[in-house]
């Protein structure tokens, strides 16, 4: 900057028009105009987009094929994804699904990891594979001519995966390192605890991703019994998006699928989401030592198939959905308290999370909790202004826009409409259904579902510098060490040893 505006002065002074003090009495003139603006500008008008109509076709065996054809460049992305996912999770083997998923491209169909892996890379592309709540999904991107042998390779991994002891005892090792890691983070292990929380026993209640307990207590016999359970085709989806007509999608369906046998016995019964919880709604977990503490608030939030969903994601763009929402504004810009304050809407099957979370020093913590709460409360109190509803607004309908460019998250937004029974057409609604959201709509929004009756309030930290303060506060507050912790009880404690009978 000083270079140019040197070089302006030698070309101004050159020409004669002004003298050197002229010169720099006007250059301080000229910064001060062209200042950075105080104000972001008004966001522009919302996009249109232009998506195909999804086809939708069975094959007899019941696999159902959703196929989104772009023809602008030739890929393709196929993703088979499972109806099911962590809520099937056993007790006591939390992460069993996710373990399955990872273990698929580990071994199938004669060959190896590496060997699976190799294929992958000779087609252009990199097989993934991962469970969520309510679905697994395995997939890759491919160039058009390579599509066929892609299917195939699909195929392989989801219908004749090996499950070789030596791969399951490999990702667990790593499963459980990344475990201990997780949770000697006071908002991960906070975040973990506030679910447990908000679904008690139900199905959603335990972490989807195992604790380093319940991982190692996992068998091969477990990940091939609940493979045989809900790795069949009248329980899953073929999404192939891109470079693909509809018929040319069943086709290779059939091809790779459809002599995937149905089994004969019905389909594991989907267990109760949300169960009542017996734990204190302000619970501190002491971790002696912690640098930080961890401040997570938690509310049950309605399914993804709920009305007032559209309202719910605007809502938690205006709570904590950005850097510039108003949890961030409140805790980090304005008083400095964190590096970060956010939340998020996590709307399921047959529940629903909200989760609020900030990370601050040990002894802002009570401070950090009030200012949380408070930003809850505010949502349901007062009316949302036009400007703050049309930065959050756009925020979303940007985000939803870059989303869908790729093939694969055009795949992954088809996947979650499907999952959860909402009709595919809905994929092109979604900047329409945001932008009709009113102030009035998110204020009993909130007043319904974020009342501060509801909340459930998690605090991970060094408990020796902040725990009186929130005693003080909320005598009915919880505690409990981190170091005795047993996050796969919903009551996080370990069962009580037997007792043995008297001689």
């Amino acid at each position: 900057m000083k270079r140019t505006h040197k070089l302006l002065g030698m070309a101004i002074m050159a020409s004669g028009l002004l003298s050197a003090g002229a010169f720099a009495t006007a250059l301080p003139a000229a910064s001060a105009a062209a200042a950075f603006p105080t104000a972001p500008p008004p966001p522009g008008p919302a996009p249109k987009l232009t998506i195909p109509t999804p086809s939708t076709q069975t094959l007899a065996n019941g696999l159902q094929v959703i196929s989104v054809r772009r023809a602008e460049l030739p890929l393709v992305t196929v993703e088979l994804v499972l109806r099911s996912g962590g809520e099937m999770d056993p007790p006591r083997l939390a992460g069993l699904a996710e373990l399955t998923a990872n273990l698929l491209s580990k071994g199938a169909a004669g060959k190896t990891a590496p060997q699976i892996a190799a294929a992958a890379e000779a087609l252009g592309g990199s097989l993934d594979a991962a469970a969520g709540w309510d679905q697994s999904a395995v997939g890759m991107t491919v160039t058009t001519p390579k599509l066929p042998q892609a299917l195939q390779l699909l195929a392989d991994v989801v219908r004749d995966p090996s499950f070789s002891q030596s791969e399951l005892k490999r990702a667990q090792k790593q499963a459980i390192d990344d475990l201990h890691l997780m949770v000697s983070r006071p908002t991960a292990l906070a975040s973990i605890v506030a679910s447990r929380s908000v679904f008690g026993r139900g199905a959603y209640g335990h972490s989807r991703t195992g604790t380093p307990q319940s991982i190692a207590r996992i068998s091969r016999r477990d990940v091939e019994q609940l493979h045989r359970a809900l790795y069949r085709p009248d329980n899953a989806i073929l999404i192939l998006t891109g470079d693909i007509s509809p018929a040319r999608a069943r086709q290779l369906a059939q091809t790779s699928f459809g002599d995937w046998r149905r089994p004969a016995i019905p389909l594991p019964a989907k267990p109760v989401g949300e169960r009542a919880s017996g734990l204190p709604a302000m619970l501190v977990i002491d971790q002696p030592g912690a640098g930080q503490a961890g401040v997570v608030v938690a509310h049950a939030a309605p399914r993804r198939r709920d009305p007032g969903y559209y309202v719910g994601v605007v809502a938690n763009a205006v709570l904590g959905g950005s850097y510039s929402a108003r949890l961030n504004e409140e805790i980090r810009i304005k008083r400095g308290l964190s590096y970060g304050a956010s939340s998020r809407l996590e709307p399921l099957g047959d529940a629903g999370l909200w989760l609020a979370a900030a990370q601050t020093k040990n002894r802002s913590a009570p401070q950090v909790i009030s200012l949380v709460l408070g930003q809850f409360k505010r949502l349901g109190d007062s009316v949302v202004s036009v400007p703050e509803l049309a930065a959050r607004k756009a925020a979303l309908i940007g985000s939803y826009g870059r989303r869908l460019e790729t093939t694969g998250g055009l795949a992954r937004q088809l996947a979650e409409l499907a999952i959860y029974g909402v009709k595919l057409k809905q994929i092109d609604a979604y900047i329409a259904r945001v932008q009709a959201v009113t102030p009035a709509e998110i204020e009993a929004y909130a007043r319904k579902y974020l009342g501060r009756e509801g909340s459930k309030v998690v605090v991970v930290g060094d408990s020796r510098q902040f725990a009186k303060a929130i005693q003080a506060a909320y005598p009915k507050v919880g505690l409990l060490e981190a170091g005795t912790l047993d996050l796969d009880s919903p009551q996080l404690r370990a069962a009580p040893a037997a007792k043995l009978p008297h001689d």
